[in-house]
């Protein structure tokens, strides 16, 4: 019998949460084990602990945080993750394809299609953290920083919003980026290993989940009449043909600058720049719907 873990944030997105939670409980068996979270990093030591358990498939129960949690408790062990989506956003799930509804969802993590992803990372002041979809430095690190989670629960997806529009009305110092065979500066750094940022903004119109590369998007300004002329060209998955837009693919590259710029990892604040980013192909065994490309383990 296949051993599903599920590590479930009880308090992402509130009463939902305690939906899911009775919803699991319903579904609870021999071989199902529910594990709430506690406080933050609580998802990366349940994950590592279910590893050295032997558990088959460890679910994230939760949204983009909980998930990239999850995933640096697995590491590189080849464990399969599964997914029900529960945060602010959900931008892996869409990437996947993995339906929002509890049931449904389940389903999916119940008919065990796996399909192998690339997993990213990024090297900072001696640590070493796993991404599963994004990354940012500078502008877009500064609006998550300034998004708090009382404000992400009570607004949802527009605490972004409002803190975007507050970071647009202040400075910024640009960021350089090194990469093997380029270099270019913005002041906002986007780095995905999927095409979705936000939701579904194509910010990286060109990535695969499972190409072994990551694709850079740099924007060398960001002030309220580069929002106006960016905007549209976003929506329409366009901006890369824009000026003052750098748009590359890479296995590797570093970002720094003259002031310290924050970046964050899957939606969430992870620190300040400098910051190198790598990814390891076909690293990240994770639970699809078939028609994603998954295949039965």
């Amino acid at each position: 019998m296949t051993r599903i873990f599920v590590i479930f944030n009880p308090v992402a997105r509130g009463e939902k949460s305690q939906r899911l939670r009775q919803f699991l409980e319903s579904k609870a068996a021999d071989g199902v084990v529910l594990a709430p979270t506690l406080c933050t990093g609580d998802a990366t030591r349940l994950a590592g602990e279910a590893d050295r358990q032997g558990c088959d498939v460890i679910v994230a129960a939760g949204g983009d945080g909980t998930i990239n949690e999850v995933i640096n408790g697995l590491g590189n062990t080849g464990v399969t993750l599964g997914i029900l989506p529960l945060g602010t956003v959900n931008v892996f799930a869409k990437e996947l394809g993995i339906p929002h509804n509890f049931a449904e969802a389940w389903a999916v993590v119940e008919a065990g299609h796996v399909r192998a992803v690339d997993l990213a990372s990024a090297a900072f002041a001696g640590k070493r953290r796993h991404f599963c979809q994004l990354a940012g430095v500078g502008f877009d690190a500064r609006a998550v920083r300034r998004a708090s989670w009382e404000l992400k629960k009570k607004v949802g997806p527009l605490a972004y919003v409002w803190a975007g529009l507050k970071v647009l009305s202040e400075s910024h110092a640009p960021v350089e980026v090194q990469l093997p065979h380029a270099k270019a500066a913005g002041v906002a750094v986007f780095v995905g290993n999927g095409r979705y940022y936000g939701g579904k903004f194509r910010l990286f119109p060109q990535a695969k989940l499972d190409d072994g590369l990551l694709d850079v998007c740099v924007f060398e300004r960001c002030g309220y009449l580069d929002l106006l002329r960016y905007g549209p060209a976003v929506l329409c998955a366009r901006h890369t043909r824009l000026r003052g837009v750098h748009y590359f693919q890479t296995q590797e590259l570093v970002c720094n600058g003259a002031e310290p710029a924050p970046f964050e990892l899957d939606g969430e604040d992870a620190g300040d720049a400098p910051v190198s980013f790598l990814v390891k192909p076909r690293a990240l065994r994770v639970i699809v719907s078939r028609s994603n490309g998954g295949k039965h383990a």
